[in-house]
C-alpha cells in the first residue's frame, strides 16, 4: 500500500483530494474499486468516471471528477506506467548460475547475473551485471550482452553480436540469424556468407519472435532507445534510428535506413536500400519503395501522403457507382457521337 501523496511525488502530478489514501494498484477504470487507481488519458472518455468506483484517477488538466480524489498530469498516460512499474516491480529471481545451464568456462559473467535451467552460455561471451537469462536462451560464442539486461525464454543470440545495457529480448526473438542473400547461377541459388554482427543499443526492447538478420559484412543496427514490436522481421544490414516505434508485423528489407523517432504501424512493408528520414511516420499496412525526407505522415500501398489516403479511402467503397457512372456516359456519349455523324 502506498499513499496517494507519495504516487504524486514520484511523476510530478498536482494531487487534489485526500492525499493520506492508501493505493495498493492500478486497475482498468471499468473495474477499480477502492483502494485502487485507474486513468483517464484521453478526456473524450471522462463520462467513464461517472460509474467509477476507484479511489483516484490520473487525469489530464482540466478534467474533472467529483467524489475521486485526482492526480493531474500533462501526461496521464506517462503516470500511468510509472506508478504501474512502481507498484508492481518484476518479480526477483535468483541471482546465480543455476544447476542445467551450461556456461563455458571461457564465459566471463557478472556479478548478480541469473542463468536459469537450459541457458547455453558459449565460448568467450561476456555478460554485464544483473542481467538475467531466463530457461532456453542460447548465446553463440563471442556475444556480448550488457547490464541488467532480460533474456527471455528460447532467446537466441549468435556469434559475436553486442547487446547493449538494459535491453529486453522477449521470448523467441532471434538476433544474429543469416541475412537472405543469394547469388543467382543460372536457375540455381548459391547461398552468400553472413558474417556481419547484429548491435543492439541500450534500451532497446525487442518482441517475441521477432527476428534482426546479421549483416552480410558490417553492422545491423538498432539504436538507443528503439522499441519493436512481436513478429518483426529486420533485414541484413539495416540501421534503425534512436526512439523509433515498430508495430508487429512489420518487415524491413535489406540496407534500408530508419531515422530518429519514426513510428511504423502493423504489417508495413519497407523496401531495401531505401533512406527514412527522422520523425516520419507509416500507418499501418503501408507499403513504402522510395525514400522519404523527415516529418511525413504517410499511408497507403504504395505511401502517399496520409491526408491524401483519406481521400482516396473514402473515395474506394463508390468505385462500383463511378463505374456504372462512366460506362453510362461513355453510352450516352457514343449515342451523341452518332447523332452528330448522322447530321
Amino acid at each position: 500500500m502506498v499513499k496517494l501523496k507519495e504516487l504524486a511525488e514520484l511523476v510530478g502530478a498536482q494531487l487534489v483530494g485526500d492525499e493520506t489514501l492508501e493505493i495498493s494498484r492500478v486497475a482498468p477504470i471499468e473495474q477499480a474499486g477502492p483502494g485502487e487507481l485507474c486513468f483517464l488519458a484521453n478526456p473524450r472518455y471522462a463520462a467513464k468516471l461517472a460509474d467509477c468506483r476507484a479511489s483516484a484517477v490520473i487525469v489530464a488538466p482540466g478534467v474533472e471528477s467529483p467524489g475521486h480524489s485526482l492526480l493531474i498530469s500533462a501526461n496521464p498516460y506517462l503516470a500511468f506506467a510509472r506508478i504501474l512499474a512502481h507498484l508492481q516491480p518484476p518479480p526477483q529471481v535468483e541471482r546465480r548460475v543455476m544447476e542445467g545451464a551450461w556456461v563455458d568456462p571461457s564465459a566471463q559473467v557478472g556479478g548478480a547475473v541469473s542463468i536459469h535451467p537450459g541457458c547455453y552460455v558459449g565460448r568467450n561471451v561476456r555478460i554485464g551485471r544483473g542481467s538475467v537469462l531466463y530457461p532456453g536462451v542460447v548465446l553463440y560464442e563471442g556475444v556480448q550482452v550488457g547490464e541488467d539486461c532480460v533474456l527471455h525464454a528460447n532467446v537466441v543470440v549468435r556469434e559475436e553480436c553486442r547487446i547493449g545495457d538494459r535491453v529486453i529480448l522477449q521470448p523467441g526473438a532471434v538476433i544474429g540469424s543469416d541475412g537472405f542473400g543469394y547469388a543467382p547461377d543460372g536457375r540455381r541459388y548459391v547461398k552468400i556468407p553472413q558474417v556481419g554482427i547484429v548491435e543492439i543499443e541500450d534500451d532497446v526492447e525487442i518482441g517475441a519472435a521477432s527476428c534482426i538478420d546479421r549483416a552480410t559484412l558490417s553492422v545491423t543496427r538498432i539504436a538507443r532507445g528503439t522499441k519493436i514490436d512481436n513478429l518483426v522481421q529486420i533485414a541484413h544490414n539495416v540501421r534503425v534510428g534512436e526512439d523509433t516505434i515498430i508495430v508487429s508485423q512489420v518487415g524491413v528489407s535489406g540496407s534500408t535506413h530508419i531515422g530518429d523517432h519514426c513510428t511504423f504501424g502493423g504489417q508495413a512493408g519497407l523496401a531495401g536500400h531505401i533512406r527514412i528520414g527522422d520523425d516520419v511516420t507509416i500507418a499501418a499496412r503501408g507499403g513504402v519503395h522510395g525514400d522519404i525526407p523527415a516529418g511525413q505522415v504517410m499511408s497507403g500501398t504504395p505511401v502517399m501522403q496520409h491526408r491524401d489516403w483519406l481521400k482516396a479511402s473514402m473515395t474506394f467503397p463508390k468505385l462500383p457507382e463511378i463505374r456504372r457512372d462512366v460506362q453510362s456516359l461513355k453510352k450516352k456519349l457514343a449515342e451523341l457521337e452518332n447523332l452528330i455523324k448522322e447530321k
